[in-house]
Formats: structure tokens, sequence, C-alpha cells
């Protein structure tokens, strides 16, 4: 007769295995978050004074369209201002079809803004509907690059500016507009 002989075969523990496999997934993503910290911006925000107000993030709809009409039509201020050697009045302006001191459907819609020019250096908007866009004032630089300074109230029933320096007009609770331009507005793609 012939011996048979039983071998016993224990089936392979997966715990080593699996340990392996952990410790793999560890590392990478160790690796991955290393790679990201030392790639990463910290995102520089500037903060703005308490009367100044962010074009994006701060202004309707309404008053951002405002807002960028006087900042294409202040071109076209300085380049009459340098033929007439003063500032064009807003009806001309309007008569030129200049938005936003047209008369037409869009000042309607974004308040009905009433402009009249002030001491042959600024233009200020009175809002009939403060609800929608408030009041701005734009002041006009000598500089024919000085940035746009443009500022916005948004109470009812404002009365004309009379002094149209920044203490008076804070002080008068005017805030002036600041465009911004971070990583949230335009991205940088560096190849």
């Amino acid at each position: 007769m012939t011996n048979t002989t039983t071998q016993v075969i224990r089936p392979a523990g997966a715990g080593h295995e699996t340990l392996y496999v952990l410790l793999l997934c560890l590392v990478i993503v160790l690796v991955a978050g290393s790679v990201v910290a030392l790639h990463g911006k910290a995102e520089d925000t500037t903060h703005l004074a308490s009367n100044q107000l962010d074009a994006r993030r701060d202004l309707s709809a309404a008053e951002q369209g405002i807002y960028a009409d006087l900042r294409v039509t202040l071109d076209e201020i300085r380049l009459l201002r340098e033929d007439q050697s003063t500032l064009p009045g807003p009806q001309t302006l309007a008569e030129e079809g200049f938005a936003p001191f047209a008369q037409d459907a869009s000042a309607v819609s974004r308040g009905g803004h009433a402009w009249q020019l002030l001491q042959d250096q600024a233009y200020f908007g009175a809002s009939a509907n403060s609800s929608v866009a408030g009041s701005f004032l734009m002041r006009i630089g000598e500089a024919s690059d000085a940035a746009p300074d443009i500022w916005l109230n948004r109470s009812n029933g404002l009365a004309t500016p009379t002094a149209l320096d920044d203490a008076a007009l804070s002080a008068a609770g005017w805030q002036q507009i600041v465009a911004q331009f971070d990583a949230g507005v335009t991205r940088q793609h560096r190849h």
C-alpha cells in the first residue's frame, strides 16, 4: 500500500499585502500634499479703507454698469477738454450719446440720474431711485492719464456736494470706488 501524505497549505495572509498598499497610499498622499504646499501661493488681499468700495464686490449690477460707463466716457471727456480747454457739460455729453449722460432706456433702468457739472472739475449724478443705484460723483484730474476718481453715495435726498476734497466727501457719506485686480479676476497661467 502506498502511503498517502496529506499536505496542508494554509491560505496566504492578506495582512502584509494590505499593509504595503496602505503605506504606498500614505506616501503618495504625503508627496502630493508637500508638492501642493510648496507650489501654492498665498492670496494677496488688499484691504479697503472704510470710505472705499470694491467695484466688483460692493456694487449692484446697475451701479457697476454706470461705473463702467463713467470709466469709458472719461477718455472722451478728456479729449473734449483738450479741444475746448474746458470740461464739456452733461448736456453736451448727452447729445453726443455718451453713457451714462444720455437719457435713454438704460439710464432710466439704472436709476435715472440727473447729471450736472460742479466747479468745472467734477460730474455729479443725482439718483432718482437710490434703491436701484446710488448717486455718483466723478472728479476729473488735470493729468490725462490719471486713474478714474469715482465716488458713490446711496443716501436718499442727497444734496449737491459743495466741497470736493476726499475728507469732505468721506464726511458727507461718499465712498470712493476702487477697482482691484487680483487672482479672482485674472488667472495667470505660466507655461
